[in-house]
């Protein structure tokens, strides 16, 4: 029995997933849990398995592929199995889901084509016709009866016909208008100035009847174009610009960008830490070996942690009609990948040490590099860290990512002067700025979590013992 390969949702967020290579050929025996392909998730590069034996008779997708969940990707069956209904049925999936890309024409062939940078909202709304002079709307609204209309005028006497147009367009002899007035061009004339930015009534064709073809519009580029502008040389120059397609990773970071930026009522609270004792143990723990190195962000995570577990209604998610708050602590940490970031999890942080945050953080650091990461490991935290201090940040906002109530945005540290006990010193202080869900979190009740991270933070002794 033949056996679909569809776009499965290899992510609990997934919703398309692309195509990045295929590791059977058409043909290839196939056994179940074969992996028959790598696809692009919205975090990672997973693996496609086949769900049943055969031979891989037909692949539906090409290596780049785009394809929503459920889509069919390819088919397994037997050697002699007929399989055109699946195939033709995908076919027929496909030509329906776009008829009006068959069908759309303009509704003139020399009409100049809407820049794709222009909204839909600034093209020209069609014209409605009028009602007839003297009709009254119909009171009561549909289905009540219509009011009489008033007589209409009488139609005006027919005007004479026209007479014919005399050949050539008059300023420019031997080139012949079109019917309606335009200038006659062959359809890849008309494309290539489109293109080129070159308005057709400045050329003269050399064509039958002077109608304006390729040679034209080469020419007229060679020498410039009487319309033609400078800035429209500069957009048709090679090299100007390079259209990047959106990677799954990217479509992901735009969706919850605008789930977070737009809806959630988000306020922040920045304050200033002393990081000088955190130097010191850092030093302190290096000298003891490398497998006791530890990082400021390590620090900050371990911190966090226990923060959140004497405040856990900062430790919450928002449900719409509930708040969630957690018993556990799963903090994820902002991973800078080539597409953008990821947030793999520590789950548990506030019973790991410090030396496990740090190993573990290293780990699914590297894994996220790589687009190593399993869903169960960037999935289900209860709060966020994102530290962009060694990219020498000294301050930023980040965004929430929902249903999260809250994120903390850590700078650089650096030292600065400040006054101890009335005298003046030079100390190691960073800067951290929550971003907090007005909805799950009020003023206060973020100002005391961060006095509390504050505390742990600034001594960092209570992080290890």
């Amino acid at each position: 029995m033949a056996t679909k390969v569809t776009m499965e949702a290899l992510s609990p967020t997934m919703e398309e997933g692309r195509l990045v290579k295929w590791t059977k050929n058409e043909g290839d025996p196939v056994k179940s849990g074969d992996v028959l392909a790598e696809v692009e998730t919205d975090k990672a590069v997973m693996e496609l398995v086949a769900r049943g034996d055969g031979v891989l008779r037909k692949r539906l997708a090409n290596e780049g592929d785009a394809s929503p969940i459920g889509t069919l990707l390819a088919v397994i069956a037997g050697p002699d199995e007929n399989i055109d209904a699946l195939i033709g049925g995908a076919a027929a999936t496909a030509t329906a889901s776009a008829p009006a890309a068959a069908t759309a024409k303009p509704a003139q062939e020399n009409a100049v084509p809407q820049s794709s940078d222009q909204s839909q909202s600034e093209a020209p709304a069609p014209a409605q016709p009028k009602a007839a002079t003297g009709a009254t709307a119909a009171p009561g609204g549909p289905g009540a009866p219509a009011a009489p209309r008033s007589a209409a005028p009488s139609a005006p006497p027919p005007r004479p016909a026209a007479p014919p147009p005399p050949k050539g367009n008059g300023s420019r002899p031997g080139a012949t208008a079109a019917p309606g007035g335009r200038q006659r061009s062959s359809p890849l004339a008309r494309r290539l100035a489109s293109d080129k930015g070159i308005q057709l009534g400045g050329i003269q064709g050399s064509g039958p009847g002077g109608r304006i073809v390729k040679r034209d519009i080469e020419n007229a580029k060679a020498t410039g174009g009487s319309a033609r502008s400078a800035a429209a040389d500069r957009l048709a120059a090679e090299g100007d610009f390079k259209d990047v397609p959106l990677t799954m990773i990217r479509k992901t970071i735009a969706r919850r960008l605008a789930e977070s930026n737009g809806p959630v009522p988000t306020f922040f609270l920045t304050a200033e830490f002393d990081a000088t004792r955190g130097a010191e143990l850092r030093a302190q723990l290096l000298e003891m070996g490398e497998q006791y190195k530890v990082s400021f962000n390590d620090i900050v995570i371990k911190a966090v942690a226990l923060a959140l577990a004497e405040h856990p209604e900062v430790n919450a998610h928002w449900l719409n009609d509930k708040i969630r708050h957690f018993n556990r602590i799963h903090v994820a940490m902002a991973v800078a990948v080539e597409d953008g970031l990821i947030t793999p999890v520590l789950f548990d942080a506030d019973r790991m040490t410090l030396w496990e945050i740090s190993a573990k953080a290293r780990e699914l650091a590297n894994k996220a590099r790589e687009r190593k990461l399993m869903p169960e490991e960037y999935t289900g935290s209860t709060f966020s860290v994102s530290n962009l201090g060694m990219f020498g940040i000294d301050q930023f906002t980040a965004i929430i990512n929902p249903p999260e109530a809250g994120i903390l945005a850590i700078g650089g540290v650096e030292e600065k002067p400040v006054v101890i006990d009335g005298a003046l010193e030079v100390r190691q202080r960073m800067r951290v700025t929550m971003s907090c869900d007005h909805r799950v979190i009020d003023g206060a009740t973020g100002a005391k979590f961060l006095q509390t991270l504050k505390r742990y933070f600034e001594n960092p002794l209570s992080l290890i013992i």
